[in-house]
């Protein structure tokens, strides 16, 4: 029999196993529970902490908000004739990153269903280096229907191949509108950087075009809208499920000129076949009724992008018809310059209106040999100012403006705007030259010191509008304007009405005068007086022929090339780019002027040569415009269906000038409905008042 001893290390060694099995058990089941609390953590972590974290990124995978584009303002004439029209259609697009071939193998099989074109390659190509892979490029714009309709039922064949419904802009009236209007383009890097320095990047989603020149740019805030939104749920390929909400988007504004599309036709017939410009104001507003720059060029080329030999033909064409020759166009003024300077002469009290100096057939700065000869060889006897702009005598002005001086002289012809940009409202206006010694220090800055500085027989040829004066045709219509209202001063201006259609509100750009010249009454009416006798008996007698109205005006033949002492101007010996230039400018009626306007024809010859395009616009406007103002509009414009146009609508608070109006709109937009009424910002509701010339 075993002892004791012996039985005791099998229990010994069973209790040790049973210890070791609870001390796993124990160790497993706290590892469990700590997992447990991990993952009770982590839910902890996602259910709660993060709830609203991710509840948002899983909505954003199944929601999505897709911008939508607003539909751009349209530009109308005074009386609703639509210049700048959008109208819809079907445009054939490719996201290149979806399509998973290659595109020249998918545009050869898109072509059995759609014609698309060398130029519409061309336009892919461009859009596509410019575009991301994953955007939308256009290949074919402006689908008719039938290719759409054969197209939408192939689609499914040609991933990553959509049809959209686009809105396109369309100039009706082509290059008659081309200078003023601009156009739109599409939004290249330089432009979304731009937007983005700005703070408008937001505002342009879903947008592909913005206004590039003319109106198109400088009232592009106005023009373009606000940008709505829509609220869709999508599955996992991303196809749409259904619309949650829609937020839609804001029109853009139209802006309403103060011209009649009518009178412009009949400035541009009055101009075709010529270089040159014209420009016609009321003075009496400061609104453009006509502006021309010849030639032109067509503004729908431009839209979805110009091919490069059109583009090249353009900008290679020696005659320049992409330069605007209203606001861009320098040129020496010639004769038309003597009016203004007459007013220098009468304000600084160099002479009054009864002092007769010598008019010679030439003259010579005292103490020297060289001889300024008169247009006319015989000269004028003697003369006052009044005769003097009569007959345009050069040597009267010669003499004056020499002992004047162009420091003294300077400070009056600047009160009408002569080398200072008008503020009209298109970018990228020429300021011009009137000159000065600081100018010229300034503009010979690389050149020995000697010729930098002023020298005082400069002022001789400055004083008929020659030397170093160069303005635009704009600022000398813009002077014209002044003088003829008798020195009250009105900023040029195109947009005549801001129409915004969200809060139908009407905002009335520039109703106020801008200051008034500090001249004498009296010598305003003499030098007017002076301009009615050019008409009447002096070197533009020839178109007062059957005149019904009062009218005041001056030539000028501005040379392009200097003619050698003694020498006499023969324009056929000279190329054509050589030959003087033909200035007019005039206004009518003398009593209280309704239109003034200035003409220059590039290389016309004498300036009496462009006076009777003055006269037959003065004779439309005055005259059969009046009459014909009923009449519906040629060229391919409508009228547009604008409801702020009919009927009663709110008035805003008159502005002084186009930037504080448009301010002033986003202003009142923010403004509560109490303080919208508020009589001293917004009037009661008013009738608009018809265009001048209307009953």
């Amino acid at each position: 029999m075993k002892s004791p001893r012996y039985l005791s290390a099998p229990g010994r060694e069973a209790r040790n196993r049973q210890r070791d099995f609870l001390i796993r058990l124990l160790a497993a089941l706290l590892l469990v529970l700590v997992m447990f609390g991990v993952l009770g953590a982590r839910f902890f972590y996602l259910q709660i902490s993060k709830y609203d974290e991710y509840t948002v990124k899983a909505a954003t995978n199944r929601i999505s908000l897709i911008p939508t584009a607003p539909v751009r303002g349209e530009i109308i004439d005074a009386n609703g004739v639509v210049l700048a029209r959008n109208y819809p259609a079907y445009s054939l697009e490719v996201i290149p990153k979806e399509t998973h071939r290659k595109i020249e193998d998918l545009i050869e099989d898109l072509r059995a269903y759609v014609e698309i074109d060398e130029t519409d390659i061309k336009r892919f190509k461009k859009f596509r280096a410019d575009m991301r892979a994953y955007e939308k490029v256009p290949l074919k714009l402006k689908l008719t229907p039938d290719e759409a309709s054969r197209l939408a039922a192939q689609l499914y064949r040609f991933p990553g191949v959509e049809i959209n419904a686009r809105t396109f802009r369309e100039y009706p009236y082509g290059s008659l509108t081309a200078h003023f209007l601009g156009y739109i383009g599409r939004i290249s890097d330089k432009d979304q950087k731009k937007l983005e320095e700005s703070g408008r990047s937001a505002a342009y989603h879903g947008t592909t075009h913005i206004g590039k020149s003319g109106l198109e740019a400088f009232y592009e805030a106005q023009l373009h809208g606000v940008p709505g939104y829509r609220e869709v749920e999508k599955d996992a390929a991303g196809n749409i499920i259904r619309e949650i909400k829609s937020d839609p988007p804001q029109t853009g504004q139209t802006l309403r000129l103060a011209m009649d599309i009518r009178v412009q036709q009949e400035a541009d017939r009055l101009m075709a076949g010529r270089r040159g410009a014209l420009v016609a104001i009321d003075p009496q507003t400061g609104g453009i009724i006509a502006f021309v720059s010849k030639p032109g060029f067509d503004p729908n080329l431009f839209i979805d992008g110009i091919d490069s030999d059109t583009w090249k033909a353009l900008n290679e064409d020696w005659q320049r018809p992409m330069i605007n020759r209203v606001t861009q166009g320098l040129y020496p003024p010639g004769s038309t310059f003597k009016p203004f300077m007459g007013m220098a002469l009468l304000e600084s009290g160099k002479i009054n209106q009864h002092t007769v100096i010598p008019a010679p057939g030439a003259w010579s700065i005292p103490g020297t040999k060289h001889q300024f000869r008169d247009s006319v060889r015989s000269g004028h006897g003697s003369a006052n100012l009044m005769k003097a702009i009569q007959v345009s005598s050069d040597t009267f002005f010669y003499r004056l403006g020499f002992e004047l001086g162009i420091e003294k002289t300077r400070p009056y012809l600047a009160q009408f705007g002569l080398g200072q940009k008008t503020g009209i409202d298109l970018p990228g206006e020429y300021q011009g030259v009137l000159p000065s010694p600081e100018w010229k220090a300034k503009r010979f800055s690389k050149l020995p010191e000697n010729r930098r500085r002023w020298n005082i027989a400069e002022m001789v040829p400055v004083s008929i509008g020659q030397g170093y004066n160069a303005y635009t045709p704009l600022q000398m219509a813009q002077a014209t304007s002044i003088l003829a209202n008798n020195g009250v001063v009105f900023r040029p201006h195109l947009v005549k009405e801001l129409l915004d259609h969200e809060n139908q509100r009407l905002t009335q750009l520039e109703p106020n005068p801008d200051h008034k010249l500090p001249f004498s009454p009296s010598n305003f009416n003499y030098v007017k007086q002076a301009m009615a006798r050019v008409i009447q008996s002096g070197t533009a007698k020839r178109i007062n022929g059957g005149l019904k109205y009062s009218m005041g005006g001056k030539t000028g033949t501005a040379q392009v090339v200097q003619i050698k002492q003694g020498k006499r101007y023969n324009a056929a010996a000279l190329r054509v780019q050589h030959r003087d230039h033909a200035w007019f400018i005039s206004f009518a009626p003398v009593e209280k002027p309704q239109i003034a306007i200035a003409v220059i024809l590039e290389n016309g010859g004498w300036g009496a040569s462009a006076a009777p395009i003055a006269r037959q616009l003065s004779d439309f406007y005055l005259l059969r415009w009046k009459e014909d103002k009923l009449q519906p509009a040629s060229g391919g414009g409508r009228r547009t269906a604008n409801p702020l146009l009919e009927g009663s609508l709110k008035t805003a608070r008159p502005q002084q000038n186009v930037q504080a109006a448009f301010e002033a709109v986003a202003k009142e937009r923010a403004q509560s409905a109490s303080e919208a009424s508020a009589p001293a910002s917004a009037p009661a509701p008013l009738t608009p008042q018809p265009a001048k010339g209307q009953p």
